[in-house]
């Protein structure tokens, strides 16, 4: 069986943008994602696509076959298959990051969880400092918020926990691809079990865990729910069984004065509040709004070890 060659004229591929934007309209498909994924899988860049002038080019290396491209082009327009898993990549923070169906996609709302983990360990003055030492990343997926920790506190040593051995592999490959691989580690295991022999060495975690309810994921988009991983989705009867275990199981892992912190879903936040409070060893709880105003973090402190 030959292979089918990657390399196409610039009027073959003009043609099939052409078609794809059409598609894509007649689909209720967002026609930018024609001209996202030729950045990515044809490797033009945004001025030629506007001009079309890569038109004239005599060929231009694709990171697929043409006719691949045309299949999956189909598969999004009718089977909803995420633009992300066709291109195999998506931007999260300053990254690039490698996904596939193995993984949820990492949504831009999420970046808000780094930059509330650097200012907690900032504004902490822990000795040793929080921003420094072992940090988790529990339920990592494609490793996005283990990268941003990496990015964001050069001192730490992140650890990133994950069930799936398939996601696992994918966030290795970001982790190499960004060249902070040597300041991360990975485990296969359910939340804070591979972790046990650091047992209240963590100055923080970072989670964001299966929270939507089981009964809500059939209803959800079918990009999402054909799609994702619904291990990352179903948080059980009200969203809170992944959170609820996470609340009562950390602090015999996190040292204290430590970070806690996660994302939750909309509506969620004064049922998780209690649960906090309820536990009796967290404090300065607090609820942070992403950028649209919804109430979707959880952020608080470890006042001692667990009894």
């Amino acid at each position: 069986m030959t292979q089918q060659p990657r390399v196409v004229s610039g009027l073959q591929l003009w043609q099939w943008r052409n078609h794809a934007l059409q598609a894509a309209i007649a689909h209720d498909v967002p026609p930018s994602e024609v001209d996202w994924l030729l950045l990515e899988v044809a490797g033009l860049d945004r001025l030629a696509i506007r001009l079309e002038s890569f038109k004239q080019r005599p060929q231009i290396q694709m990171k697929l076959p043409l006719e691949d491209l045309y299949h999956l082009w189909q598969k999004r327009l009718y089977e909803r298959l995420p633009v992300q898993y066709i291109a195999g990549v998506t931007p999260w923070r300053q990254f690039k990051i490698a996904v596939s169906s193995a993984v949820l996609i990492p949504r831009p709302e999420t970046e808000c969880l780094i930059d509330l983990a650097a200012i907690a360990a900032a504004n902490n003055e822990a000795n040793p400092p929080l921003r420094s030492g072992y940090w988790a990343d529990l339920g990592t997926g494609s490793g996005a918020i283990a990268l941003g920790l990496a990015d964001a506190l050069p001192e730490a040593t992140i650890h990133a926990v994950d069930r799936s051995l398939e996601a696992l592999a994918i966030a290795q490959i970001n982790a190499h691809n960004l060249g902070l691989a040597e300041r991360m580690r990975f485990y296969q295991g359910s939340w804070w079990e591979p972790l046990v022999c650091l047992k209240g060495q963590f100055s923080g975690m970072v989670s964001n865990p299966p929270y939507i309810p089981t009964n809500t994921v059939p209803t959800l988009q079918p990009e999402v729910v054909n799609h994702e991983p619904h291990l990352a989705l179903d948080g059980g009867t009200d969203g809170l069984d992944c959170i609820r275990h996470l609340i009562e199981i950390s602090p015999s892992y996190i040292r204290p004065g430590g970070v806690w912190l996660i994302e939750m879903m909309a509506g969620q936040a004064d049922a998780v509040h209690e649960l906090l409070q309820k536990q009796g060893t967290y404090g300065n709880i607090q609820i942070h709004a992403d950028l649209a105003g919804i109430e979707r973090f959880a952020l608080c402190s470890v006042l001692s070890e667990e009894l």
